[in-house]
């Protein structure tokens, strides 16, 4: 059976016509469309994507080969199951390619791009990062280690690419409950492009939404999305948008003060930052506990504050900046 691994490039026409309709349904509906330059940055960001993608998912079809002549098994590739499993292997892969890209630095440094829009529809689909392919695009190499061909291996991943495409919008509000139990909605992947706190990270799958429910990172939308990043790019310009997260991260790298510290900023998950020396950090569990400990201890929140501080100096209590002490949310409610 032959497959189309450039299937996308032969969408970009049906991507076009659905663009202009939700613009159409939205206008009817009084919401704001805008054409601005944040608009053309997404269009641009597209087009370099599908430019260079010949050359990526060509060392994609490369790699993923030369596994396949060391599969474990020869899977007939033809066969039906095959195609179910080949299905369910890509999307856990994309969830987890695109979780891990939320949670490691330099994966995010790649995956910031697509977030970048402060507007969410079909467009903002198109702000595809020029270095994701080659960043993550060989996790997918344990499938050709199984036995499934690289073809259908490229050909399922643009299965999965075409069905995200139609999630990026507000025109559909909420499809039938079974539905957005199963499958990946425009709903929830509005969660997974809110830059509000209690949406962050969240709803990482690709076309099934189960595997979110199963490893515990399932948020429905219950408030309405702020979009974009928690820090916004001031830029409309591609490239500066392509390569701003990876500028952050080589300065911090640079800025780096050992070894260690540098490999930490590539993985460790964005946000992470060396804790200054002499910092007093106390984090409270759940139960208004230390986490060390399973113990129940509600009313404890301030004498564990006190006990901690009376064990330092007067002229280290003095220094000490006390708005770096960490008390989590729900210990603070208990209190």
């Amino acid at each position: 059976m032959n497959v189309d691994v450039y299937i996308i490039v032969h969408a970009i026409p049906a991507f076009i016509l659905l663009i202009v309709l939700e613009a159409v349904y939205l206008l009817k509906h009084d919401a704001p469309v805008k054409l601005d330059k944040s608009l053309l940055a997404s269009w641009s960001l597209g087009a370099g994507f599908i430019l260079l993608s010949s050359v990526t998912k060509g060392v994609l079809l490369i790699t993923t080969s030369i596994a396949y002549e060391y599969r474990v098994f020869n899977l007939p590739q033809n066969a039906w199951w095959v195609w179910v499993l080949c299905f369910f292997a890509d999307d856990l892969t994309f969830y987890w390619f695109h979780r891990w890209g939320h949670e490691v630095r330099f994966l995010w440094a790649s995956h910031s791009v697509h977030h970048s829009s402060k507007t969410f529809n079909l467009s903002a689909n198109f702000r595809q990062s020029w270095t994701s392919n080659i960043i993550g695009g060989n996790l997918w190499i344990w499938m050709a280690f199984v036995g499934i061909s690289p073809a259908s291996i490229l050909f399922m991943k643009s299965i999965n690419a075409l069905y995200q495409f139609l999630l990026h919008t507000e025109a559909v509000r909420k499809l039938p409950p079974w539905f957005e139990y199963v499958f990946n909605t425009p709903s929830h992947h509005r969660v997974h492009h809110g830059s509000n706190d209690e949406y962050l990270d969240k709803n990482h799958g690709g076309i099934l939404i189960l595997w979110d429910r199963i490893f515990n990172t399932f948020k429905a939308e219950d408030v309405k999305p702020v979009y974009g990043l928690t820090k916004d790019i001031v830029s409309n310009n591609p490239v500066v948008i392509t390569f701003y997260e990876w500028a952050n991260l080589l300065r911090d790298i640079r800025k780096a003060s050992s070894f260690k510290q540098a490999v930490q900023h590539v993985f460790k998950a964005p946000g992470w930052m060396v804790e200054p020396a002499n910092t007093l950090k106390i984090d409270v569990g759940k139960n208004g506990s230390d986490q060390k400990s399973n113990h129940d201890c509600s009313k404890c929140q301030s004498q564990t504050l006190l006990s901690a501080l009376s064990s330092i100096s007067m002229p280290e209590r003095a220094t000490i900046d006390i708005a770096r002490i960490v008390v989590t949310k729900d210990a603070l409610v208990q209190s």
